[in-house]
């Protein structure tokens, strides 16, 4: 096989109080990626979009993923994906887990699959460490997983896949800019141990809340007392829109990943429509240009749309 095309999905990272654990796939946004087997050892990069991001491999997202994965197998064949980006860098959905993800996975397929999950996602990583200076991977297991993940433990890698609720996202991105960089600088460096030891309930409700379908327990397990109160300062309306949402169904939500982007859960898709509807009108009275999205949870993460 010389070929494949991706259909690679925008994740929502954290899921409010599981800062860089918590991760989720959903079905839209999703980026397009095409990557061919080379006959010869060069990584070529190539953006059919309007985003403006390097194309030189040392400093494409993608590209250092595969200098890895080339560097590691001592390869003597090379690869050249093509990238149609529709989850915008900066966007708080996983652009750059994306890229990273959808190179990771679509070498090892071109390769005839000899890396587990977890291995593509330590190779993706590095694309991560390369957007915002992190090697995390809460945004990444979603996407080679799909559905929820929990990220254990990076060093070493333990990626324990969770059960995905039959719930609706509703996302918001704004057309502003938030860098996930700038939005770890403003993190507080000390938590007290109030604020911890509520926050490690909120995030065993949640997990619990999860596994056990508990859409109740969910609710109320998604709130977070150290990261959202600091980084919603950075996202125009954020209380306004999280506080109406719940008012008209919502089980809860907050930021996406390190935002702008905004997210909440819903039991029915009407109900998520209906945020969806409320979050680009509380941006259209602020003459803020957003788009919204509306999904279910994605079970499957990447997909194989074509091999050849």
């Amino acid at each position: 096989m010389k070929k494949v095309k991706l259909k690679v999905p925008a994740t929502v990272a954290n899921l409010v109080c599981g800062f860089d654990i918590l991760g989720m796939a959903i079905h839209e946004p999703y980026d397009e990626m095409e990557i061919k087997l080379l006959d010869i050892p060069e990584i070529i990069i190539k953006h059919v979009d309007s985003f403006g991001l390097p194309e030189e491999a040392s400093k494409n997202v993608a590209g250092v993923v595969l200098q890895k994965i080339h560097e590691h197998l001592k390869l003597t064949t090379g690869f050249e994906v093509t990238i149609r980006k529709h989850i915008k860098p900066g966007s708080g959905l996983g652009s750059s887990a994306a890229s990273a993800a959808g190179a990771a996975f679509g070498a090892n397929v071109l390769l005839g699959n000899i890396l587990s999950d977890d291995e593509m996602i330590h190779f993706a990583m590095f694309g991560e460490e390369l957007a915002s200076g992190v090697r995390h991977a809460d945004n990444i297991a979603p996407c080679i997983y799909g559905g929820i993940t929990l990220v254990k433990s990076t060093v070493p890698i333990d990626i324990i896949p969770l059960n995905t609720p039959d719930l609706f996202v509703a996302a918001v991105h704004p057309q502003v800019e938030v860098k996930t960089s700038d939005s770890r600088q403003i993190l507080k460096k000390t938590i007290p141990m109030k604020s911890a030891v509520e926050q490690w309930g909120n995030i065993a409700g949640l997990i619990a809340g999860i596994e056990k379908n508990d859409f109740s327990l969910i609710g109320r397990s998604l709130n977070d007392v150290i990261v959202e109160p600091i980084r919603s300062i950075l996202i125009p309306k954020f209380d306004e829109i999280k506080t109406k949402s719940l008012q008209i169904g919502a089980l809860g939500g907050g930021i996406s990943g390190s935002g702008p982007s905004i997210f909440m859960l819903a039991e029915k898709k009407e109900t998520a429509e209906k945020i969806a509807h409320l979050m680009k009108s509380v941006y259209n009275q602020m003459e803020i240009e957003s788009y919204t999205y509306v999904s279910k949870i994605n079970p499957t993460g990447i997909e194989i749309i074509e091999e050849s």
